[in-house]
């Protein structure tokens, strides 16, 4: 039977790893076996973490949403229930940004969601 030995193949393919943890602490950044595990935790990780982006930007679009109407005396659910019956379609995003940005014009989204309650 052949010897096989530590050819290019594999130490390429060991290389390939190691320099995807470039910047590890201690053993991680260069132990092989210490470096492909760390990197497939990582990128298990940066799956997660790219869902839970999209959840954490959205609450924070309510939380600055629900902020910016309290004034007027309304609550969260009732400002967007307001713009639904009103036919308004406006994304959380954009409402957020008109707020902080835009008070003036926000205050027409507002006063439009009022009306819409009010005449249900």
């Amino acid at each position: 039977m052949a010897r096989v030995k530590f050819g290019k193949v594999t130490r390429a393919r060991r290389k390939r790893w190691i320099k995807r943890a470039k910047g590890y602490y201690g053993t991680k950044h260069s132990s092989y076996k210490k470096a492909h595990e760390q990197v497939v935790r990582s990128m298990a990780y940066a799956f997660i973490g790219r869902k839970q982006k999209k959840r954490d930007f959205r609450k924070l679009w309510i939380v600055r949403i629900n902020a910016a109407v309290r004034p007027y005396g309304l609550s969260y659910s009732k400002f967007m229930n307001g713009l639904k019956l009103a036919n308004i379609d406006v994304n959380r995003k954009m409402l957020s940004e008109l707020a902080i940005s835009n008070p003036e014009q926000f205050k027409l989204l507002v006063d439009a969601s009022n009306k819409a309650l009010a005449s249900k």
